[in-house]
């Protein structure tokens, strides 16, 4: 099966990632991943609520990663199994002007 998680930045670069060799994530240590990564680079609430839905921190996440941590292999390695395994989905795409999340 197809495996890929891709970001796309507002200025239209890409980034592709393939979760597909690494060791699956648990969902449950994704989601632990993916918090600590919220709170780790400073990313606010995107709903006025202050409600963080998963694919709002995707979104959160990949945008204060920036370039810089999205070129890190090890750290894009994680991020791409932490969003593929707390989506339960193979193929997640987060596309940053549009902010939003397809799978």
């Amino acid at each position: 099966m197809r495996s890929e998680v891709s970001v796309r930045l507002a200025d239209g670069q890409e980034f592709r990632f393939d979760p597909a060799g690494a060791p699956a994530m648990p969902p449950e240590a994704a989601r632990a991943w993916l918090d600590q990564q919220f709170v780790q680079l400073d990313c606010e609430p995107l709903r006025a609520t202050g409600k963080v839905l998963l694919v709002d921190k995707l979104v959160a996440i990949a945008g204060a990663a920036g370039i810089e941590r999205l070129g890190d292999a090890q750290w894009s390695a994680a991020f791409a199994r932490a969003a593929s395994a707390a989506l339960a989905r193979p193929v997640v795409r987060v596309d940053l002007a549009a902010m939003t999340v397809s799978y």
